[in-house]
């Protein structure tokens, strides 16, 4: 699909789509992990300022933050994160990562150049009805996130809106997701170390089972947890991790289990900590095994804003009325719900799957995105900047 984007987004794109694909073919092939994105934090820093900009790397020495456009008038922020993952890539493209077990397994190397794109674009405009924030988010990958880190380095002082995208490979490319309310899940982080006496397997009378404890643990603290929370709520916990001995006939000492407790329901998930750590406890007492855990709070839903989102409308509407697709709530996590917590705003999925081949996800070493979306992409960050004003009744949108 080739979108049919106005002037003077089109122009633009004419001029210098290319060049934006070379930009996220560059970041591609040199990933780097949450907190050590020194050489994308120079890319950027470099592309911003031969665009005649001022951009300004984050205290923590990996991120940028760049301002532009007139002053008295209202701030929107557009935010892009820039990490990549400890994940091999098997895509086989000639630009794969050249770090061994790092790559952008979910879509940040598109997110940061596109971005870029945007910046790059309306810094080449006069008169812009809003003024700008570009933040280039480092550390999205870890929890609680690199969101905090560029918060508390003042990102969202003064801003009216904040808006962003994130690839989607279960959206054919040309479309973009739109959702009013929550986008995404809450995602904590558990661990259980389960501890006891250790013994013979002939004898678990004499002893305590710390294997058959973890295997309580394990089916119990997910089916309990599902019945001590409403069903609606989209609560869900999973394992991701189990270890323990190595002999097949002694009961070990020591196990851990670690896993990921996720729900859509701001108000659930402030209440999980200590349901979580009421649940352990109830299934640990009757076996007698000691236990320690550790409950690690990840980040809030993506709550989208019913007026921003009307914002966003407008601008996939202006690429193209057929690109609006509704999009369902995911259970994963993204720290940009941080944001919302201080200013409104709205999170919008990209679609990058071409429709051929074989479909691999967000994470998974071969997934890869149409490049085709890049241009929708920029077209959408910079359309938002551009389409209206901001205290109006959301606007309305041509029928799709």
């Amino acid at each position: 699909m080739t979108a049919a984007h106005p002037d003077p987004i089109r122009s633009w794109l004419d001029a210098n789509l290319d060049q934006v694909i070379a930009w996220r073919r560059e970041i591609h092939a040199n990933p780097e992990l949450s907190r050590a994105e020194f050489a994308t934090t120079a890319k950027i820093v470099d592309v911003l300022t031969g665009a005649g900009l001022t951009p300004q790397v984050l205290p923590r020495g990996t991120g940028v933050v760049c301002d532009f456009g007139p002053a008295d008038r209202p701030r929107i922020g557009l935010r892009g994160d820039i990490d990549a993952l400890p994940v091999p890539e098997r895509t086989g493209l000639p630009f794969s990562s050249r770090v061994d077990n790092v790559s952008h397994a979910c879509g940040h190397d598109a997110h940061t150049a596109m971005l870029m794109g945007a910046g790059c674009l309306l810094a080449g405009l006069d008169d812009l009805p809003f003024s700008v924030r570009l933040i280039f988010q480092a550390a999205e990958e870890v929890m609680p996130g690199g969101a905090l880190d560029a918060i508390d380095a003042g990102v969202t002082d003064g801003l009216s809106r904040i808006f962003a995208l994130h690839c989607d490979p279960h959206l054919p490319v040309g479309t973009v997701g739109l959702r009013t309310g929550a986008l995404t899940s809450a995602a904590d982080w558990i661990e259980v170390r389960l501890h006891g006496p250790g013994g013979h397997t002939s004898r678990p009378h004499l002893t305590t089972d710390l294997v058959y404890a973890m295997g309580a643990m394990i089916t119990g603290l997910p089916g309990v947890l599902a019945r001590r929370v409403d069903p609606r709520s989209g609560t869900v916990m999973g394992w991701g991790a189990a270890h323990a001995g190595d002999a097949p006939n002694a009961i070990p000492q020591e196990g851990t289990l670690r896993g990921t407790v996720r729900t859509g329901d701001h108000t659930v998930w402030g209440d999980l900590e200590p349901l979580v750590r009421s649940i352990v406890g109830e299934l640990a007492g009757p076996i007698g095994v000691g236990y320690d855990l550790t409950y690690v709070r990840g980040v809030p839903p993506v709550v989208n804003d019913e007026h921003s989102i009307g914002m966003l409308r407008r601008a996939v509407n202006n690429i193209d009325p057929a690109a609006e697709v509704d999009t369902p709530q995911s259970p994963g996590g993204e720290d940009f719900a941080w944001y919302l917590d201080h200013v409104p705003g709205a999170m919008a999925r990209l679609g990058v799957w071409s429709g051929l081949g074989e479909h691999f996800d967000l994470h998974q070493p071969n997934f890869d995105l149409d490049e085709r979306a890049i241009g929708v992409g920029v077209a959408t960050l910079a359309g938002v900047v551009l389409g209206g004003e901001l205290d109006l009744e959301i606007p309305a949108v041509p029928a799709n």
